[in-house]
């Protein structure tokens, strides 16, 4: 739809309706759209890839904005269709700590594998990817080197205590991790590696999850 300037725009925050919570969003001559995923500097190439396929194979009217430390993307919506989903999202209980615990798995299969088949130095580089992810989603409990450590080492379904991650918070992790893979795995069946990280859930839990991951759009990139 637009590739943008930080100067074009002006980026705001609105309330959570039922959660201690701002929503990030951006408005271009009147039009609003809220935060989808966030890339570093030096991935201007995989920012406008991820852009264009949502504008031109999905249909969906998103703005690609440039700034000098960062790309992010923006999808359109309307601020009442907003307080809309977040109601909805809230009354289905798709944010539940298990859905979290989902996604860590799926982390922690994809660290071990890049451990397992490229060594220690890469399974660093890929820590300190995830570690950036979390800093510009401003995902809580990552604030620290060991405590994104425990969540790529520590079986999240035997931690005391799941990091208090929103539905936002859980699309982009995806959508950042099913890109990080390609870029260590290609063309392998990395996805398939992946969700079978998810065989440790309880039959129904899984499910439930796999239901909520195809209406997510972080979660269609692992279909």
């Amino acid at each position: 739809m637009f590739i943008l300037k930080r100067q074009d725009v002006e980026i705001s925050s609105i309330q959570h309706p039922k959660r201690d919570q701002k929503i990030p969003i951006l408005t271009y001559q009147g039009v609003t759209f809220r935060l989808i995923s966030v890339f570093n500097a030096n991935q201007e190439e995989e920012a406008r890839a991820l852009w264009r396929d949502l504008t031109d194979n999905q249909g969906k009217a998103c703005v690609l904005l440039e700034e000098p430390d960062r790309y992010s993307i923006w999808g359109k919506v309307r601020l009442d269709q907003l307080a809309h989903e977040t109601h909805e999202s809230e009354v289905s209980g798709s944010t539940t700590p298990m859905f979290t615990q989902a996604c860590l798995l799926m982390l922690q299969a994809m660290y071990i594998d890049i451990e397992d088949l490229m060594g220690t130095k890469q399974a660093v580089t890929f820590q300190k990817a995830m570690a950036d992810v979390f800093r510009q989603g401003r995902f809580p409990q990552t604030e620290s080197p060991d405590a994104i450590k425990q969540l790529l080492t520590i079986n999240p379904l035997n931690s005391l205590q799941t990091p208090a991650w929103q539905e936002n918070h859980l699309t982009l992790l995806l959508q950042e991790l099913h890109r990080i893979g390609k870029n260590y795995f290609g063309k392998s069946p990395f996805v398939l590696r992946t969700l079978e990280a998810l065989q440790d859930l309880p039959s129904g839990e899984r499910a439930r999850f796999l239901a909520w991951m195809t209406r997510s759009p972080g979660g269609n990139l692992w279909r």
